[in-house]
C-alpha cells in the first residue's frame, strides 16, 4: 500500500510522461509520418502495461508510468494525425467515427478489466492478456496504415501556437474540462441536491457517456449534412441547454435528460476541432494537433481541481454554471473558426 502523497506523485509521473511525449510527437509525425509513431507507441504501451502490475518499488513504478504515459501520449497525438490523413483521402467525414471507437475502447477496457478482477484473475495475468490483445491489434493494423512521411524539405521542429490554433486549443481544453468535471463531480452534484441516492450517483455520467458515444457514431453524417461550423454552433447550444436542464431540474428524470443532452451536444465538438486543426494553414498540421492534444489533456488534469476550488469558494452548482458559460465560447466562435466557405 502507498500513501496519498506517493499515489499523487505516481499519477503525476503518468501525466508528465504523456505531456512530454505529446510535445515531441508532433515534430516526429511531421518529419517521419504518423505510421511509425503509431506502431512504435502501440508496442511500447503494450510492453509497459504488465510492468505496472508487478513493479516492486515506487521508484520503478514511477519510471514505468513515465514510459507508459509517454507511449499513450504519443498515441493520442499520432492517431489523430493519422485520422486526419485518412479523412483527407475520403470523400466523406470520418473523424467523429474514429472518436466514437475511442469511446467504445474505453468502455470495453474498463468492463473487461473489471470482470477479470471480479473473477479474481490477478492484475498481472489481466494486464498480460490485455497486452497480448494490444500487440495482436498493432500487428494487424501496421501493414494497413497510410505511409505519409513528409516529402521534400523537412518542416520546423517547433512552431509557437498562435492565432487560430490558440483558440481551437482553448476550446478543446474547455470541452475536455467539461468531460472531466462530469466524471469527477456530477455524482456529488445530483446526490447532494437530493435528486438521486448515493448508490445511484454515477447514473448521470453513465448516461452522458452513452449519449456521447452514440452522438459520435452519427456525427460524421451530421457534419456531412450541415458542416463543421454549424456542428460546433448547435453542439454548443445543445450542451448549454443540457447544463441548464441539469442545474434547474426539480426531479431526477429531468436532470438525467440534461446529462443526455450534454453528451449529445458535446459529442462532436472535439472531433470537429481536431479536423479544423488538421486543415488550417497557420502551422504544420501535426504540430497543431500536438498543441491541441496537450491543451486538452491539461483541461482534463487541471479542470476537476479548478471545479473543486470554485465549489469550495462558492458552490458546486455555481461551478457547473461556470462550465456552461465556458462552453458558450464554442457557439460564439464557431463561425470564425469554421467560416461558411470551409465549413463542409
Amino acid at each position: 500500500m502507498v500513501g496519498d502523497g506517493t499515489l499523487g506523485m505516481l499519477l503525476l509521473c503518468l501525466g508528465a510522461g504523456s505531456v512530454a511525449a505529446m510535445w515531441i510527437t508532433g515534430p516526429m509525425c511531421s518529419h517521419f509520418g504518423s505510421r511509425p509513431v503509431v506502431g512504435c507507441a502501440s508496442v511500447v504501451a503494450a510492453l509497459m502495461l504488465p510492468i505496472l502490475a508487478f513493479a516492486p518499488t515506487p521508484a520503478s513504478l514511477c519510471i514505468a508510468l513515465l514510459l507508459f504515459g509517454a507511449a499513450v501520449g504519443s498515441l493520442d497525438v499520432a492517431m489523430n494525425v493519422h485520422a486526419i490523413e485518412v479523412e483527407r483521402s475520403s470523400p466523406t467525414p470520418l473523424m467523429s467515427g474514429f472518436h466514437a471507437m475511442y469511446s467504445v475502447g474505453g468502455f470495453a477496457g474498463a468492463a473487461v478489466m473489471t470482470a477479470a478482477l471480479s473473477l479474481r484473475i490477478t492484475p498481472l495475468l489481466s494486464t498480460l492478456a490485455a497486452a497480448a490483445v494490444m500487440l495482436a491489434a498493432a500487428s494487424v493494423i501496421w501493414p494497413r496504415l497510410l505511409r505519409t512521411a513528409s516529402r521534400g524539405p523537412r518542416g520546423p521542429l517547433f512552431v509557437m501556437p498562435h492565432g487560430l490554433i490558440l483558440i481551437i486549443s482553448g476550446l478543446a481544453a474547455i470541452t475536455f474540462l467539461t468531460e472531466g468535471a462530469l466524471l469527477d463531480w456530477s455524482a456529488l452534484l445530483v446526490t447532494s441536491s437530493g435528486l438521486l441516492p448515493r448508490e445511484q450517483g454515477g447514473l448521470g455520467y453513465m448516461l452522458f457517456s452513452i449519449a456521447m458515444t452514440l452522438g459520435r457514431f452519427s456525427g460524421d453524417r451530421v457534419v456531412a449534412r450541415i458542416g463543421n461550423g454549424a456542428t460546433l454552433f448547435w453542439g454548443g447550444i445543445v450542451t448549454i441547454v443540457g447544463f441548464s436542464l441539469l442545474l434547474l431540474a426539480p426531479v431526477a428524470a429531468l436532470a438525467m435528460a440534461g446529462f443526455i443532452l450534454i453528451g449529445l451536444g458535446a459529442s462532436n465538438l472535439v472531433p470537429v476541432l481536431f479536423r479544423r486543426a488538421g486543415t488550417q494553414t497557420v502551422m504544420p498540421a501535426a504540430l497543431a494537433i500536438a498543441a491541441m492534444t496537450m491543451t486538452g489533456y491539461a483541461g482534463i488534469l487541471v479542470g476537476p481541481a479548478l471545479i473543486g476550488f470554485v465549489a469550495h469558494g462558492s458552490s458546486l452548482r455555481t461551478a457547473f454554471w461556470m462550465l456552461a458559460a465556458l462552453i458558450g465560447l464554442v457557439p460564439a466562435t464557431a463561425r470564425w473558426i469554421s467560416p461558411a466557405a470551409s465549413s463542409a
